[in-house]
């Protein structure tokens, strides 16, 4: 032990590590671990308990070089991301009709959250490793074909809301990678009509491409009044929910019973709806706080990867950035309805220790990088 230590403090400088990020991430997580506490507190030990975990998990990985652990496992990696998917479909645990969970006994654990974290690890060392010919077509392909298992086996536990946030984390993986604007043109001059098209097939009655129930959300999302003592029933009383917080909130943890956690107006507050829970007893200076602390670590791990000393360095920031951002984004516009109803958490509060683990591990390999800086720079 004394040995690694003294290795460690040869290798790094203390100088180089990056307080503030840990700070930003540690005041979220606190803010999380309450509010949790309020919409379900049998809930808010293992909040904490998993945030404890992750603090442990950063730390030990900020202090790993990055790049020995890609140049050693990376396809590895890979290769156990997909067997997870796997096990989750062959032997996961059913609940509320999805199988994303796989049972180890003493804790539940969700695969697809740690496919998010190695997707960026494993893209960050595939992109540098071919740089020179990350614009050729074949090339591409092969980055996609690497892409498609994850995808399809995430969407078929069914789970679209992490399928669409893989889907764009990866094409932010492959612009840091360097692809070309000429096809980025290209591509979003194909996707852009085939999204639209799309759109409008899976809303005919009959479709084949997504589940009924997935349908139905987005018709609820198009035509609220339609459906609101079904479908749109939990989004509309999300933002009654914010609405009635007003400024400053109704207080933390209070017991009224018109509140939307108590009245039972929402399933699962402690998980995708959490931000309604945050609007309603915080209020809109409270939502302004977690938004602003989200985006000040989503800059935070941008600056840090503009001074890495390698285009991996530079990915894995970038996708620490970005997976954050695109999470945060996705789950605060279902909360306020500017997207379909989907379940996914918000970084760092939802309930859920498999996220936080994850993404205190991703915050950790971005730390890592802040302790490399080009010293050219």
């Amino acid at each position: 032990m004394k040995t690694f230590i003294q290795h460690i403090l040869h290798r790094y400088h203390l100088k180089d590590y990056k307080f503030s990020l840990v700070a930003l991430v540690l005041a979220i997580s606190v803010i999380g671990v309450f509010i949790v506490g309020s919409a379900q507190a049998s809930s808010q030990g293992k909040q904490a308990m998993g945030v404890a975990m992750g603090l442990v998990a950063m730390v030990v990985i900020s202090l790993i070089d990055y790049e020995w652990v890609l140049n050693n496992f990376y396809w590895l990696m890979y290769a156990a991301n997909i067997i997870l998917l796997f096990a989750v479909l062959l032997f996961g645990e059913n609940i509320n009709g999805a199988t994303r969970w796989l049972n180890l006994g003493f804790v539940q654990f969700q695969p697809s959250d740690l496919t998010k974290i190695i997707t960026v690890l494993f893209y960050a060392k595939f992109l540098t490793k071919y740089e020179h010919v990350v614009n050729k077509i074949r090339f591409i392909c092969i980055a996609v074909v690497l892409m498609l298992p994850s995808l399809a086996l995430i969407f078929k536990q069914p789970n679209l809301s992490n399928t669409i946030c893989l889907g764009m984390l990866f094409c932010v993986l492959m612009f840091m990678g360097g692809l070309s604007y000429k096809y980025i043109r290209n591509i979003l001059a194909v996707c852009v009509p085939l999204a639209v098209i799309l759109f409008i097939i899976v809303i005919q009655p009959n479709q084949p491409l997504i589940h009924d129930y997935q349908q139905n959300r987005i018709l609820a999302w198009l035509e609220p009044e339609k459906y609101e003592s079904e479908e749109a029933y939990q989004q509309l009383n999300s933002i009654m929910a914010i609405g009635s917080g007003q400024l400053t909130g109704k207080g933390y943890n209070n017991s009224a019973t018109t509140s939307v956690k108590n009245g039972k107006f929402i399933s699962e507050p402690q998980t995708d709806f959490i931000f309604a829970i945050i609007g309603e007893e915080l209020g809109f200076v409270g939502c302004c706080v977690v938004i602003i602390l989200l985006l000040l670590i989503v800059i935070d791990c941008i600056l840090i990867g503009m001074k890495a000393k390698d285009a991996a360095g530079r990915i894995i920031c970038a996708g620490v950035a970005a997976l954050i951002g695109i999470q945060s984004f996705i789950n605060i516009s279902v909360a306020t309805m500017l997207f379909p109803n989907t379940g996914i958490s918000l970084p760092f509060i939802s309930y859920g220790m498999t996220s936080v683990i994850c993404f205190y591990m991703g915050i950790g390999f971005v730390l890592n990088v802040g302790l490399q800086p080009n010293k050219y720079q």
